[in-house]
Order: structure tokens, then sequence, then C-alpha cells
């Protein structure tokens, strides 16, 4: 059987509870297991018994040098399922300084961000199926700059996205 998603990613932290902190106060993430210098949580939405796994290295870590100086990853991603939520996301995070950025690749709708660590990670929202159309995917040879309003205009608020991308269409064609 081939590999069909990816079920944690760890990082390496400076104060766990910090981070446990900020996934949970920003993101909603829960701590489903802890122990000392590590912590184990899930997004709110996930069914994986954990998406990220936390563990201390201490306060005199040096910052990530991943794309600057050495080879690494960039960034995690994870998925809302409306506009609404990438939006009332996009202002948690400008509320707590997190947010770096945000983008329009077309087919999704990006929010950037930095956890306490300067960890990068992505927040976004994926057209759904049966919205492509040659805009969208026209629009994937540039990235633009995101304009909610617009979106939600164009898709409307509450579209679940990724309906037949990223989530399975219902046989029925019916949402999840």
């Amino acid at each position: 059987m081939p590999i069909f998603r990816l079920n944690h990613a760890v990082l390496y932290v400076r104060d766990v509870e910090r981070s446990v902190a900020f996934y949970r106060d920003v993101l909603g993430f829960k701590a489903v297991m802890g122990m000392p210098g590590a912590a184990f949580i899930q997004a709110p939405g996930s069914t994986n018994d954990h998406d990220l796994g936390l563990f201390q290295i201490g306060a005199n870590a040096g910052p990530s040098e991943a794309g600057r100086s050495t080879v690494g990853l960039y960034h995690l991603a994870w998925e809302v399922d409306t506009l609404d939520e990438l939006e009332r996301l996009a202002a948690r995070l400008a509320d707590t300084g997190a947010l770096a950025g945000a983008s329009d690749h077309g087919t999704t709708k990006s929010l950037y961000a930095k956890d306490p660590d300067g960890l990068e990670f992505e927040v976004a929202w994926v057209v759904p199926a049966d919205l492509l159309d040659e805009q969208a995917l026209a629009a994937r040879e540039r990235i633009g700059p995101l304009d909610l309003t617009r979106e939600k205009d164009r898709y409307g608020p509450e579209t679940k996205g990724g309906i037949g991308i990223s989530v399975p269409a219902a046989p029925y064609g019916g949402a999840r």
C-alpha cells in the first residue's frame, strides 16, 4: 500500500510549555500526552493520534537556519474547512503577532505565520474541485496577495474547502 497522508511532525522547541500554549491558544490544538520536556498535540479537526510532537531543547538553542544557510524543512501546512475559519485565524494570528503573510495561490488561499521559536507554518483553504475554473487554475502561475473579502464573495464564507481535492467527495455529491 502506498503512503497516503502525513500522520505527524516533530518540532524541536526552546520551551515546550510555551509552544503548547501557543498551538492551543492560537490554533486550538489540544495536548493529548506529555512527559518532562515533551508534548504531543492534536489539531482540532484531526483524527490523528497527534499531529505535532514537541521536544524541548532549551532556552539557549539558536534559531533554525533552514532555508537561510542550511537545508531543512521550510514549513508545515494545515488546512481549514471554510474561508470564515481562515479569516478567524488570520485575525487571531495577527492579534498575537504571529502572522507573517497571506497569499493567493489560485487554488489555495494561505496564511503564513511563525510560532514562538520562529518556526514557520501555513494555514490554507483549498478551492473545492467543483468550483475550480480557468481563473483559479491560471492563478497558480503566480503568487498574489490574499483578499479574503473578495474570496468570500466569490466562493462563499461557509463553502467547505478541499472537497474532491484533499477531502473525498461524498458518493452522492454532498459535502462533509
